[in-house]
Formats: structure tokens, sequence, C-alpha cells
């Protein structure tokens, strides 16, 4: 695995009021991940950009919601979300990356 292919892998951090109360309380980090993106690459994505070891993946396939515009009706885009959670005594600081 290229260092291209884990830069690719995670889209973008997923804050909720559900998952920062599971990131404070649980080390459960959620993040948007590449439909493509394995476990194994999210867990080294993850500990090559954020220098912390991870515990466990789980990845999960969210399904795009149907909607309706007038009489038209659409569909929003399917997406993978990646919940990590951290070795105890790991943080993640999301602002360390700009």
């Amino acid at each position: 695995m290229n260092d291209q292919r884990l830069y690719s892998v995670l889209l973008a951090p997923h804050i909720s009021e559900k998952t920062a109360m599971a990131a404070e309380m649980e080390d459960r980090h959620t993040f948007k991940v590449a439909n493509t993106a394995t476990k194994l690459e999210v867990r080294r994505a993850v500990e090559k950009l954020f220098d912390v070891k991870v515990k466990s993946v789980q990845i999960v396939n969210v399904r795009g919601k149907t909607k309706r515009f007038g009489q038209v009706e659409g569909k929003r885009s399917d997406w993978k979300k990646a919940v990590v959670r951290l070795v105890e005594g790991q943080d993640l600081d999301y602002m360390s990356l700009s």
C-alpha cells in the first residue's frame, strides 16, 4: 500500500452529537471514508496521519436516502463510514493536520 492510497482513504471526520459523545467517552472517532476502503487501509491511514495506535476499526455502508423534489424523485449518494477505536491513553487532534 503506497502513501498516495493512504491519503485518499480518509475523506473527512463525521461529526455529530452522537459521534462527539462517543469520541469523548469511549475514544471512538468516526470518519467518512472512500467507498473502496478496507479496515486495514483505514487503520494504517489513521495511524500514519495522526500518529496514534488503533485498537479496532468498524466499517458501515450508509445508504443514501430517497428524496422527492416536487414530482421528481431523487436519491442521495451511498457512502461508507468508519468507526475507529483508539488504544487507551491515545487521542486524536483534528487541528494538528492543518
